[in-house]
């Protein structure tokens, strides 16, 4: 019997106030449709004029301050300018404005004062609301005016205005709710941004041959490689067999290049004259936009390169002149190929790299990121705990991030984003991080963004234009167990273009032809899918803000692929769940040739009967049951989206050793003793799983047997009941030999002996090749 599944694991349908109840049915209306709308009020400083000299110098150094109860954000200063021009945006957010009036102060920046040169008071009741597509609202120049109240020298550009998130200026503006932020790096490190990752393709180097090589040693045998180098990717052809000046290899090298293209393919001819120890016999570098693209399997031309060689004189390298060796190769750049940089299992994007071969997009995929709820303090600050949370969504080359909520256990972003769909078998993952980066400073080895959790959303198990809208538990596992670190409230609607494209989606090649058509190998994948991951997380940790490594490696699953016993144990169940649905049928057919409930097995018998004499029933028969069982459980269909699931897991029961070497390093860093013991388990795991594979090999070797005279006296009574067999099904037709056979499986308990049947016990008599296992 199955643990119930803990009840805060589970997801929560909700009922969220989305667009601001604009809500016609699963129809909604307005650019931010599916989340909440959240009120600011919006200031833009745009610019002073003829502003009052404070200094000795008869300049000023001015600045604004816009003041609202507790919050006061700040624009930059300009050194002696009295028409500076800032156009800086501040919003505050609705829910925690507690005054009434909004001030705007221009002061002068000094070493020990600030003096104030004027300001404009703003009464919040008669600030106008502005809701898109509305035009911006436009600036007006404001009086500056004393404590008092009374007129003075210089004059304030502003717009204020009561809008929402849609607002255009929202992503750029200074939030209130970050005031505790500080430094340019640090706004921009809380702020929303959208992210492309780079274009991938895979270039095969195709190496053919070399000429005309000198080795320095003319004496011997040249073992000679040759070694591809493009970026940090390294990768070597076998020693040519033919061992001479002019080797020949025709082998393919794989790689992953991104665009722009920025380094060059470097082919490195090498002889291997000692254990550890090459000499280069020459050398060429391809720079990539030379190289050719190809879109099918049609070979390219191949192409001749000139190798130098450096040489050294007076200890310097100098390029030999009189040299004349070359390579001859096939190099393309492959744009029929995905290249696969998540996991194969939660893939969001399945098409080829050349945009020449995409199709057109079959519909809209729509997310908004509500809010997070009970999140859990992830660090401290000033002795207490405390959680600076963002979102990071991706799918396809999209990648987009949310801005960070300071301080905050229960953050509401409200955010919406759009992709374009392609392929409905695809996956959105959507995870919360922990801002560690909020005074700026990415210093290498520093503060790394913790992750919260994650959750992955499969498009083809939603309903098309509906809205779900449902509370994820975020769910980790760690070292003691698994935890949950909050839940993460999401709208999520996927929009349908065209049902027809969709549905002929389904009869197409998952991934694109040139997979089947020229196939890599697991290990070339496996290797290729490691390159393009190391290199989307460098590109993307190169973005200002920079979506880190970290990050990105948590959202691609790097090292999902590592040895865990709890995973392991997990498909192992989910096999045995798999093949559930046929043992059950087994049992069930057992009872009925045991005569378990007389009517049904009488009733079976009935219906054998009827399928012999009129065969031409029975592929109908099966294809109408089975679509009588699919209209029966359309009753039950699943009304949710799939979330993580802890027990099909097996992350609540497993044990904190084995969830200790789940989280080892690799190489591991664990103590000789815990080491030896893993290690001893595992050969026992082994074991058992090698006595199953050779049970499966014993089996398959009996039935070769049957024919190869190794036990020539089971081979001739085979043979012999073969003859007699083919004889007798000639002579008898088809459909007496069948009723006689049902009614052989299906006798009565009373006809059956509890001792094995003469053709099993003939079976297990036949030899194996296990007497020749050493």
């Amino acid at each position: 019997m199955q643990r119930p599944l803990h009840e805060d694991f589970l997801l929560k349908e909700t009922n969220p106030h989305l667009g601001g109840g604009k809500i016609t049915g699963d129809k909604l209306t307005s650019t931010y449709d599916l989340v909440e709308q959240m009120q600011y009020l919006y200031v833009r400083v745009v610019k002073a004029k003829e502003l009052p000299a404070k200094d000795v110098t008869g300049s000023c150094d001015p600045y604004v301050e816009v003041k609202l109860g507790n919050y006061k954000g700040t624009t930059r200063h300009f050194e002696k300018k009295s028409n500076p021009e800032w156009n800086q945006v501040f919003a505050f957010s609705k829910d925690r404005i507690q005054a009434s009036m909004l001030e705007v102060t221009v002061k002068d920046k000094d070493f020990v004062k600030d003096d104030f040169m004027g300001r404009v008071l703003f009464d919040l009741n008669e600030v106008p609301k502005r809701v898109p597509p509305d035009s911006p609202l436009a600036p007006q120049w404001y009086r500056l005016e004393d404590r008092k109240g009374d007129k003075v020298k210089g004059e304030l550009m502003l717009a204020v205005w009561m809008g929402t998130q849609a607002d255009e200026a929202f992503p750029e503006a200074w939030h209130s709710d970050a005031a505790t932020v500080t430094g340019t790096d640090g706004l921009a490190n809380i702020r929303s941004k959208v992210y492309l990752s780079p274009k991938l393709w895979y270039l095969r180097v195709n190496v053919i041959e070399a000429q005309d090589l000198q080795p320095s040693d003319k004496g011997r045998y040249p073992e000679v490689y040759v070694k591809a180098t493009l970026g940090n990717q390294v990768l070597r052809t076998r020693v040519s067999p033919s061992r001479s000046i002019n080797p020949m290899w025709n082998e393919d090298l794989m790689f992953v290049a991104a665009e722009p293209f920025e380094e060059p393919l470097i082919l490195s001819v090498e002889d291997r004259i000692a254990p550890n120890k090459d000499e280069v016999l020459g050398k060429c570098a391809i720079p990539m936009h030379y190289v050719d693209r190809r879109l099918d399997h049609k070979p390219v031309n191949t192409r001749w390169f000139n190798l130098e060689r450096h040489v050294i004189v007076e200890g310097e390298k100098k390029k030999e002149t009189k040299f004349s060796s070359r390579i001859h190769t096939r190099i393309c750049l492959e744009g029929g190929y995905h290249v696969l940089d998540e996991s194969t299992h939660y893939s969001s994007d399945l098409r080829p790299t050349a945009k020449q071969l995409w199709k057109n997009s079959i519909g809209v995929l729509e997310v908004g990121i509500l809010n997070a709820q009970g999140l859990m303090p992830m660090k401290t600050k000033d002795s207490r705990g405390t959680t600076d949370a963002y979102c990071v969504a991706k799918y396809g080359q999209k990648w987009v991030r949310t801005r960070t909520i300071i301080d905050s256990f229960t953050p509401k972003w409200n955010e919406q984003y759009t992709w374009e769909v392609f392929d409905p078998c695809t996956v959105i993952t959507i995870g919360v991080f922990d801002n560690c980066h909020l005074h700026g400073g990415d210093k290498p080895g520093g503060a790394r963004d913790s992750r919260i959790g994650k959750v992955r959303i499969r498009l083809s198990t939603l309903e098309t234009d509906r809205v779900y809208t449902h509370s994820y538990p975020l769910l980790v596992l760690h070292p003691n167990g698994v935890k949950k670190m909050g839940e993460i409230h999401l709208a999520v609607r996927f929009t349908c273009s065209s049902l027809l494209n969709m549905m002929h989606m389904y009869s197409q090649p998952l991934l694109p032809k040139m997979h089947y058509i020229h196939p890599l190998t697991v290990s070339q994948l496996d290797s290729l899918r490691h390159q393009a991951t190391q290199i989307v997380s460098m590109r993307l940790s190169r973005a200002e803000p920079p979506l880190r490594k970290e990050i990105v490696e948590y959202m691609l699953d790097v090292g999902s692929h590592m040895w865990s016993m709890r995973r392991s144990k997990a498909n192992f169940f989910r096999i045995m769940n798999v093949f559930g649905g046929l043992i059950a049928v087994g049992k069930w057919f057992d009872q009925i040739c045991n005569w378990k409930n007389p009517i049904t097995t009488v009733l079976i018998h009935i219906l054998f009967i009827i399928l012999v004499l009129y065969p031409e029933l029975i592929l109908p028969t099966i294809f109408l049951y089975l679509f009588l069982i699919g209209v029966w459980y359309y009753r039950w269909r699943p009304r949710h989206p799939p979330h993580m699931d802890t027990r099909l897991s097996h992350a609540e029961s497993a044990h904190p050793d084995e969830l200790d070497e789940e989280f080892d390093t690799f190489p591991t860093s664990r103590p000789p003793d815990i080491v030896r013991m893993r290690y001893d388990r595992l050969r026992s795991i082994a074991g058992r799983i090698q006595t199953v594979v050779g049970d499966l090999a014993t089996q398959g070797e009996r039935l070769q047997s049957l024919l190869s005279w190794r036990d020539p006296r089971a081979t001739a009574l085979f043979v012999l009941f073969c003859l007699i067999a083919a004889i007798v099904l000639y002579v008898t037709p088809f459909q007496v030999v069948a009723l006689l056979t049902g009614f052989y499986v299906l006798r009565h308990p009373r006809f059956r002996h509890k001792l094995p049947s003469v053709p099993l016990n003939f079976f297990r008599r036949l030899p194996a090749r296990t007497d020749c296992m050493l």
